[in-house]
């Protein structure tokens, strides 16, 4: 109940105010007079880089100073402590002041040493229990191979048929894996409304085991309903319809729409249109009708002509021979295949690190209305020098050792100097070459040079010297020519030993040759260094003059046809038949080297290197006027190695034509060893009708293919 007002006698003081309103006046009045604050602050400098003042930190339990305690607000609240029960009437007890706790002794301690610190891991009971075994699983799809997906999401499926997990748990997450891939297989497929559920089931009296099941429902196939292509007119106008190749009823699948508009991004650019953007498609589904409207944004660009050509960066030749390596001329529709060769021209050259080749708009009319665009060709020139060294052995040709420098591009564009040197047991040389690659056109080459060399082998021992020039047109490993041709011109001055039946005996006689050498081929094969199919048909015919003593002008023939076939992946059938002929001269009055001579690596294999045609009284060949050869092999490569049998014959004769009488036959055993810049080869052949003096076994081990 209420409390009554209490009544103050007249001439008393009033009582004390209430706490309350106490502490309101209390809240007037400041804790700290201004003046006595400003005073306690320590003097500022205005140096805004100049050291904080120390602080001073008390000791915990210190009481505070006078000052502090005589100006603490009346009304702070004590620290709450638990406090007897106060009874009403009598006194309560004094307050006990605040003692401060002391720290535990041990925080004073120094740390103990960290290697009495015992790193044993705890082990629990769980770690103590024995692995749980796995559980083996079996995977199970159905659904898909209606629609014929089945193979598409087996493909990439993470359950397998088969497998095991470490617990059930991995096998349902596999699981569930696999739901999403068959959604994503159906969708693709055009098959929106497809779900797919899995499911873990135990196999009976198996434990341990269980089955997994992807059962998928495709739906229905959905198929194009309108498609529009929001794009600028073209010419020719059916030209973004013809390329994107998509019409109404075809079905909604992700390759065959994602086929369509890469098709668009490659045909306008070979068609004229090198700034063709292709936009966002847009697919609206129609689930009742089960149709999809297909929208595709399209920004042609300009209709584009070929302009001119600028470059940059570190340059190996100027823009007016980037023009020379081109297959196109200014005023021509842009075509980006030519781009592309003129690029992969450029990286042929060997000259570039790195090269791009990137049409620039520069808003210069072209004809026919179109937009002349220049190309930006970025050359990063590379190396020019470098060294190369082949080695062989052959019976009869002893071994070989063949090196070169070559700076590709010593006389710019492209004018390289070529340094040879040959070391053999039989041979030796030197000689140095000038080549001018696309001399004037594109794979057009001109080179000159000189060479000398000794050769000392059965058939003669000639010192030869010979100045030449040439000008050819030449296949290249990134652009092998059905045709190709080459003519020349040589002067050649030997000093050679030759059997003179008039004697008889061995005399040394001076021949000056002038000769004008060319050759054509036509080219059907799928390699110029491997060729396994295909055919090469090649004729060389060279008027020449023979000074010694009296001037004897002759023609020099040869003809040659080999073919490829492939009997499957890894075996190619090869064959090759030559005939040579040398016209207007008799054998004795040709200089030796300039005769034929069969045998060897590149000829009839089992023989020696020219052991195969007529022969001196000693022994020794003397080469003649014609030559047939022909060769088989059945090549069966395996990885980077193969092995080819091989059987060979042929001939060479002292009359104008050749016989088809007194064949030598050769057979035998190769090996290869595949490598990027050709097959190695190993071949060991035996002849079959062997002559007096043959050997029982010929080695041929050389860089290349025999033909």
């Amino acid at each position: 109940m209420g409390a009554a007002p209490q009544q103050v006698p007249s001439g008393q003081p009033a009582p004390a105010a209430p706490v309350a309103q106490a502490d309101e006046r209390a809240a007037e009045q400041p804790i700290v007079p201004d003046a006595e604050f400003d005073k306690a602050l320590p003097p500022l400098s205005s140096d805004i880089n100049a050291p904080l003042e120390p602080m001073t930190l008390e000791p915990v339990g210190t009481p505070p100073p006078a000052a502090a305690q005589a100006t603490a607000p009346a009304t702070a609240v004590p620290p709450v402590t638990p406090s007897p029960a106060i009874t009403p009437g009598t006194t309560p007890p004094a307050a006990t002041p605040a003692t401060a706790v002391p720290a535990p002794a041990d925080l004073d301690q120094p740390l103990p040493p960290l290697a009495s610190f015992d790193a044993t891991p705890l082990v629990t009971v769980a770690d103590k229990a024995e692995k749980t075994p796995e559980i083996r699983y079996e995977a199970v799809v159905t659904g898909l191979d209606a629609v014929g997906l089945e193979d598409e999401f087996k493909a990439h499926w993470v359950l397998k048929s088969k497998g095991k997990a470490e617990n059930a748990a991995v096998v349902s997450a596999r699981a569930h894996e696999d739901e999403e891939l068959a959604g994503r297989v159906m969708r693709a497929a055009g098959y929106y409304d497809g779900t797919a559920v899995g499911t873990i089931e135990t196999v009976p009296n198996e434990p341990g085991r269980v089955r997994a099941r992807i059962n998928a429902t495709p739906g229905k196939l959905y198929h194009l309903g309108t498609v529009k292509v929001d794009a600028q007119p073209t010419v020719p106008p059916d030209l973004i319809a013809n390329a994107l190749a998509l019409k109404t009823g075809d079905p909604i699948e992700a390759g065959r729409v994602q086929g369509a508009e890469a098709n668009i991004a490659t045909v306008l650019p070979q068609n004229g249109y090198p700034f063709v953007k292709v936009g966002q498609r847009d697919i609206l589904l129609d689930e009742l009708t089960t149709t999809g409207d297909y929208t595709l944004p399209l920004d042609t660009g300009p209709r584009a002509s070929f302009g001119g050509y600028t470059t940059t960066g570190r340059l190996a030749f100027d823009a007016h021979h980037v023009g020379v390596l081109a297959r196109f001329k200014p005023g021509q529709i842009y075509d980006s295949r030519k781009v592309d060769d003129l690029r992969q021209a450029l990286i042929a050259t060997g000259l570039f690190s790195t090269a791009s080749v990137e049409p620039v708009r520069t808003g210069k009319p072209g004809p026919d209305g179109t937009e002349q665009v220049d190309l930006l060709v970025r050359q990063v020139a590379g190396p020019k020098r470098s060294l190369s060294v082949s080695g062989g052995y052959s019976t009869g040709e002893g071994f070989k050792l063949e090196g070169s420098f070559t700076n590709r591009n010593l006389f710019p564009p492209e004018g390289a100097l070529i340094l040879n040197v040959t070391g053999g047991s039989q041979e030796q040389g030197a000689g140095a070459t000038f080549k001018r690659a696309n001399a004037g056109k594109r794979d057009r080459t001109f080179s000159a040079g000189i060479t000398a060399d000794h050769s000392n082998y059965d058939a003669y021992n000639a010192f030869t010297g010979t100045v030449f020039a040439r000008m050819s047109y030449d296949s290249t490993p990134i652009w092998q020519k059905k045709f190709t041709w080459a003519l020349g011109v040589e002067l050649t001055g030997t000093n050679e030993s030759v059997y003179d039946f008039g004697k008889p005996g061995n005399v040394r006689r001076t021949y000056f040759i002038a000769a004008l050498p060319g050759q054509a081929q036509w080219d059907t094969t799928d390699s110029l260094l491997n060729p396994t199919r295909g055919y090469r048909a090649k004729i060389s015919l060279s008027p020449e003059t023979s000074v010694q003593g009296k001037a004897s002008p002759y023609v020099r023939s040869i003809a040659e046809v080999s073919g490829y076939y492939p009997v499957s992946d890894s075996i190619v059938l090869a064959g090759r038949v030559r005939a040579g002929s040398i016209a207007g001269i008799a054998r004795d009055d040709l200089a030796p080297s300039r005769r034929y001579y069969g045998g060897g690596g590149g000829s009839v294999r089992g023989y020696g290197y020219q052991r195969l045609g007529p022969f001196d009284p000693k022994g020794d060949p003397v080469g003649g006027r014609s030559l047939n050869e022909f060769s088989l092999e059945a090549r069966y490569r395996f990885g980077n190695f193969g092995i080819v049998p091989f059987f060979d014959g042929g001939n060479s004769y002292e009359s104008v034509l050749p016989k088809g009488q007194d064949l030598r036959f050769g057979a035998g055993i190769g090996g290869r060893f595949y490598t990027n810049f050709g097959p190695l080869r190993l071949d060991v052949a035996t002849p079959i009708n062997k002559r007096k003096g043959d050997g029982l076994i010929a080695l041929y081990i050389s860089i290349g293919q025999a033909f």
